[in-house]
């Protein structure tokens, strides 16, 4: 069957057991928001903004009328910039937002020694400079210039106060947004948890106490189900030197396994692929995966057990070192040696979607309960057990002599904080 993979993912998974068929996960509140991405639509060569998209703004996060979101994105003028260009330059004025509808940028600054860095990379549907909308006389502290051909949306300070001016009901909205202050939090946006250290003397402590969200998420156990059909002649002629009922439940349950494996990685509810937090997405410095984004990756997360990235991907970045003169020395899971990166496994998944223009993304991931990190969840001891979490029940015969069983799996996956998990996306595969 040559369907069968390896299944790294399931192999290497921790799997919690579920009681009840549903997973809470309970996590401190957040208070990071605009943190999305612009959506927009095409026709022809001409893009426009899609208008309750704004609302990923900060600014206009929560304001619900369309009829001033339609005014707002129809002041957005569109641009095309061609590699290298500049699209803003540091110490500017900065009197315009920018949405990103295609393409990729890189976010430039100065060194400690005077030499340009890049301090980050924007992309599809990212933005910059909403900050100045409310901010007069505000400069640019970065320069952008974009690193493929790109199409951006922009809006100045001057038409967004135009309808500003013509609705009381944003009007309002911005002066609410103006007067609130933010609440202490810390650097990943999440409610700060007040601590004294290093004083002398009979100091006054701060009271604090963890803020949790309200409404914890709550992962519900899916299921892949298959009917397997053996004719009763095969079952009582044909199980010399093979138990025809015995392998053909044994390939069901291979492809049971191949489709389980594809659904932790792209079902859109709680697939890894899906349930990576924004922040923890990133963008290829040059397009193909180099040693440079793969320690982006890592920088990211306090501890990283295990890449994961299509055969093709892992082929791309062994040729990315190759030509930097790199020879990463593999590690050994499980008696096989795999390629690896600053010592973390760098395994093979062929479930990873790669699109027609040929780029594809790369995870990581820190695994396990007790780490915060990813986890598996499935529920054992379930009627006519095969495997764990896996049941095979014989469903009877009917008239045309056919037997049947019912060959059921259940699980899903959870991501306990949003650092378990990141996503290197746009990995450019090349040749």
């Amino acid at each position: 069957m040559q369907e069968i993979s390896s299944r790294w993912l399931l192999r290497m998974l921790p799997w919690v057991q579920v009681k009840g068929g549903t997973y809470r996960v309970n996590r401190r509140l957040s208070y990071a928001v605009g943190d999305g991405r612009v959506s927009f639509t095409t026709v022809g060569a001409q893009v426009k903004v899609v208008p309750p998209e704004l609302c990923e703004l900060p600014l206009l996060r929560d304001f619900e009328d369309l009829g001033v979101l339609g005014a707002l994105a129809d002041r957005f003028t569109q641009a095309e910039y061609a590699p290298g260009d500049v699209i803003v330059e540091a110490g500017r004025p900065a009197d315009q937002v920018h949405l990103i509808a295609h393409g990729k940028v890189n976010k430039l600054g100065t060194g400690k020694y005077g030499d340009r860095i890049v301090l980050g990379v924007l992309a599809d549907g990212e933005y910059f400079g909403d900050q100045s909308l409310t901010k007069l006389g505000s400069t640019w502290d970065v320069t952008v210039k974009a690193v493929t051909s790109c199409i951006v949306m922009s809006m100045s300070r001057a038409a967004f106060d135009e309808v500003v001016g013509q609705s009381e009901q944003l009007r309002d909205h911005v002066r609410r947004f103006q007067a609130n202050p933010v609440p202490p939090q810390n650097k990943h946006g999440e409610a700060a948890i007040e601590i004294s250290a290093g004083h002398l003397g009979e100091a006054q402590l701060p009271g604090t106490f963890v803020d949790y969200e309200l409404s914890p998420r709550e992962y519900e156990l899916s299921v892949a189900q298959t009917v397997l059909q053996v004719h009763t002649r095969v079952a009582d002629l044909y199980n010399e030197p093979m138990n025809q009922i015995e392998q053909q439940l044994r390939l069901t349950i291979e492809a049971l396994k191949e489709r389980q494996e594809h659904e932790l990685i792209n079902h859109r509810e709680f697939g890894l692929l899906h349930n990576a937090d924004l922040k923890q997405r990133i963008h290829t410095r040059s397009g193909p995966p180099t040693p440079d984004d793969l320690d982006e990756l890592l920088s990211r997360r306090r501890s990283s057990h295990l890449f994961l990235a299509h055969p093709q991907a892992i082929a791309a970045f062994g040729r990315e070192c190759t030509r930097r003169g790199l020879y990463p020395q593999g590690v050994e899971i499980n008696g096989s040696t795999v390629p690896a990166w600053r010592g973390v496994p760098l395994l093979p998944c062929n479930k990873i979607p790669v699109s027609p223009n040929r780029t594809t993304s790369i995870l990581v991931m820190r695994l396990g309960e007790a780490e915060q990190g990813v986890i598996g969840l499935h529920q054992t001891g379930l009627p006519d057990e095969y495997q764990p979490s896996l049941s095979v029940r014989f469903m009877g015969i009917n008239d045309k002599a056919i037997l049947s069983y019912l060959v059921s799996a259940y699980y899903s996956a959870a991501v306990l904080v949003p650092d378990a998990l990141g996503v290197l996306e746009n990995v450019e595969l090349g040749h």
